[in-house]
């Protein structure tokens, strides 16, 4: 058996560092594509073999300049693996897979991935809760659906990751403005049921198709009310085998069997009606959690997911045995803002339990970890009014002009 392999990595964003150094650890030979906006980033290098850029970000990349370049790498390289790091690479990876006949992840599976209407048909078909939705190809669907299903609703692109460009209306007059106001963009959306209630994360790892590690989390703001209106983003992990937890740990590994996720990271989004206390899916994405929600999971179990992704990928390609580390059971959380400085000054938050200060220009953050998630809820109640009052501040989300 070889104890090296050839992967190959794609992110338009920098993330994975974690993932490329834990690849190369395995003793593997590690490529990376990116953008050329990324050349200056503290990418990995010392684990990364070779690192290949492409002109402009996600949607200018040109797909057959990109193919053609893998495949003149695969000439003097037999690539084994191909990675997506980013929701916004899922697609790139499969169309690499497809045409080059390499295993993993396909463009039909991987838009259960990306694609928010085939995830919602997917997930309705296999029984699972969803809010009512219908797709905006057909106007009698649109009419049928304003005419049944009581708003307010949200207009939602198809591919975006999180709640970017999420459009909020409260009637059908209203609904029709802005489907007109897409135009021909109409297509790569969905129109849904808005229902309240609290938004839970699960962050996973799969493995043979069965799920080896799942934490689950609850949002304390939703991306959506950030996205909408700022604020500040705080997340903390659920009580362990409390009622919620163990609801939508059983939903989750439906939608994983149902969508095929075989090995590799997952992040999936659920909430919890405020009217009926259903579990509820809403999105589930086939990497890592952003906005250093890994680095809380990590806080709380001991399991980095971006090293333990890597170590998965690398067993499954080689055809030896994974073992998961010993999971840990305390509490973390995060708190996170826009910050009105480039560099805040954060040094008069020194309680014990922080574990981590997010590294971010213009942004303001620290995770918390106890063994008490009281302790944890306090403690990130507490330094969001301070953030508030001492160093928030907002931007326009910008607007969404190009469609995956």
């Amino acid at each position: 058996m070889e104890t090296s392999k050839t992967f190959l990595c794609i992110s338009n964003y920098f993330k994975g560092n974690a993932f490329l150094t834990s690849l190369k650890k395995q003793g593997n030979r590690v490529f990376l594509v990116t953008t050329e906006q990324l050349k200056d980033k503290p990418w990995a290098f010392e684990h990364i073999d070779e690192i290949f850029y492409m002109p402009g970000q996600d949607l200018d990349w040109d797909m057959d300049l990109l193919l053609k370049g893998v495949s003149g790498l695969m000439k003097d390289h037999k690539i084994e693996t191909i990675i997506a790091l980013d929701d916004y690479d899922v697609e790139k990876a499969a169309f690499l897979r497809e045409n080059l006949r390499i295993p993993g992840m396909g463009q039909t599976t991987g838009r259960y991935f990306r694609d928010k209407l085939a995830m919602r048909m997917r997930a309705k078909d296999a029984g699972i809760r969803v809010p009512a939705f219908s797709s905006l190809f057909n106007n009698e669907d649109i009419n049928n659906f304003a005419d049944t299903v009581s708003p307010p609703w949200v207009l939602k692109p198809r591919s975006e990751a999180s709640a970017h460009g999420i459009i909020k209306v409260h009637d059908k007059a209203s609904l029709w403005q802005k489907i007109d106001e897409l135009g021909e963009n109409r297509i790569y959306y969905l129109v849904e049921q808005f229902k309240p209630g609290d938004v839970f994360h699960a962050d996973g790892l799969q493995l043979d198709g069965k799920n080896i590690f799942l934490t689950v989390s609850r949002y304390l703001a939703t991306p959506m009310e950030i996205s909408q209106g700022g604020g500040i983003f705080r997340s903390a992990n659920v009580k362990y085998n409390s009622a919620d937890d163990k609801a939508i740990k059983k939903v989750n590994e439906q939608i994983m069997k149902a969508f095929g996720l075989k090995n590799g990271a997952s992040h999936t989004e659920f909430i919890k009606g405020k009217e009926d206390g259903e579990i509820y899916f809403l999105e589930t994405a086939s990497r890592v959690g952003g906005a250093h929600l890994a680095e809380m999971v990590e806080a709380a179990t001991d399991i980095n997911l971006w090293t333990e992704w890597a170590k998965i990928e690398d067993a499954v390609t080689k055809g030896k045995k994974y073992e998961l580390p010993k999971v840990a059971k305390n509490y973390a959380g995060i708190v996170l803002t826009l910050s009105k400085y480039e560099h805040p000054d954060l040094s008069s938050f020194d309680d014990p339990e922080i574990c981590f200060r997010v590294p971010l220009d213009y942004h303001a953050g620290l995770i918390v970890k106890s063994p008490k998630a009281e302790r944890v809820l306090e403690l990130l109640d507490h330094y969001a009014d301070r953030f508030v009052k001492e160093l928030s501040t907002s931007a326009e989300a910008p607007e969404v002009k190009k469609f995956h």
